[in-house]
């Protein structure tokens, strides 16, 4: 295995990109989201002409101004300067609750109503209490079964990818990725542990995070990041910073990661080598790098790729798939990404196709490069996955000419 590393600015770096589309809708949803979160469910399920008895509808209409109330409080001392563990886990489940509660009042209030019309159910009373009992009960199904799919651990899904640039000594190349783990408020220690013994039975010759790694400080969130030490890859670990590293002392994770046995491909890569025939892994800082000010960390392609053979292999890790423009014009075959979380709950995704241009799976961009975006291994804030299941990714790399083809 050799080193090669560079992590000096050059006159060639690409440039920021530019904002996006969806950081320019985000500027209002702070203001707007919680309130049609909270009050279009409230709408639909109390006052659209069911005829509640007065204490249900009292009661209920509380419940709905609690949650207004309660969850950007809950939040903002959870995420905010006082980081209040108690404060997070409430908020990020009011989130959620609200988001699937919006999500299906809109759809079943909207879409039954029109079914029952259609079969001639004229409106009444029985109608409207019909409409928000199924609303109710399809949120608390997909609440419990996305909280199940949230805390357990991931399934591992597994593809081949073809690379044609690939020697056919690394034939047959097993790469994990794991990505967005996401350690944060709920305490995920023994999840972290079972995660990594799945991992370390896929047999990998190499092992990459890309990014996320927690919602905190290496020092408060190390615990549940220690179980990263005993992931076993026949070849290396690789680690590359995301977005919410840059939220929480990106440094010191890559200090830890580091010290756990990772190699922290900060603009540099490694050449693996195998059956005469070699591979480049490169690795850049996450694009929100240069913003965060944090002394030396950018997004910076030409160095992590400077000294590498032009004609060889290239498999980049970059965190954001949005990074795969510049991918494709630098001459990467393969980029891993993660941070998209597949949407994680439905339909959020939408959301995320306004920033990213993929959500999950592999993808090509221009004539060369693939694109493999991870729905990610764990969860950010709400505890619910719902039409977005996690995974720990196996990628077998596959040549044009397998060994001992004629």
């Amino acid at each position: 295995m050799t080193d090669t590393s560079n992590t000096q600015p050059a006159d060639s770096e690409a440039r920021a990109p530019r904002q996006s589309r969806l950081r320019r809708v985000m500027r209002y949803i702070p203001l707007v989201a919680p309130v049609l979160l909270w009050t279009v469910p409230c709408w639909v399920l109390l006052y659209t002409g069911q005829h509640w008895p007065l204490p249900v509808t009292l009661v209920g209409t509380a419940l709905f101004v609690l949650g207004l109330v309660g969850m950007p409080l809950a939040m903002a001392r959870g995420h905010g300067r006082r980081q209040q563990d108690r404060a997070a886990i409430v908020g990020d489940t009011l989130l959620g609750t609200s988001w699937v509660l919006f999500t299906w009042s809109v759809l079943i209030g909207g879409l039954l109503r029109l079914v029952l019309t259609v079969a001639g159910v004229g409106e009444g009373q029985d109608r409207a209490r019909a409409v928000a009992w199924a609303v109710l009960g399809t949120a608390a199904v997909l609440l419990a079964w996305g909280y199940a799919e949230a805390r357990r651990v991931p399934r591992v899904r597994s593809l081949d990818v073809q690379l044609p640039r690939l020697g056919a000594g690394l034939d047959g190349t097993r790469v994990v990725l794991i990505t967005d783990t996401h350690y944060g408020p709920l305490d995920r220690a023994r999840w972290s542990a079972r995660v990594c013994e799945t991992v370390n039975t896929l047999a990998a010759d190499l092992v990459c995070h890309t990014g996320d790694i927690a919602d905190g400080t290496a020092e408060r969130r190390r615990a549940q990041a220690l179980p990263l030490g005993t992931v076993r890859a026949t070849w290396a670990r690789t680690y590359v910073t995301g977005n919410h590293e840059y939220y929480s002392e990106a440094q010191g994770w890559v200090d830890l990661m580091d010290e756990l046995g990772w190699e922290p491909l900060r603009n540099r890569h490694l050449l693996l080598e195998r059956g005469g025939d070699t591979l480049v892994v490169a690795g850049v800082d996450d694009v929100t790098a240069e913003s965060s000010g944090l002394a030396g960390h950018r997004a910076h392609l030409a160095g992590a790729l400077n000294g590498a053979d032009p004609e060889l292999p290239v498999l980049l890790l970059a965190h954001q798939p949005k990074f795969v423009d510049q991918a494709a014009a630098g001459g990467v075959d393969l980029q891993l990404s993660g941070h998209t979380h597949g949407g994680q709950i439905w339909p959020f995704h939408y959301l995320v196709r306004l920033d990213q241009p993929a959500v999950a799976g592999l993808s090509r961009h221009g004539a060369r490069t693939l694109l493999y975006t991870s729905r990610g291994t764990g969860f950010w804030g709400p505890p619910f996955r719902v039409f977005a299941p996690s995974e720990i990714t196996l990628l077998v790399l596959r040549s044009p000419q397998p060994p001992n083809s004629p």
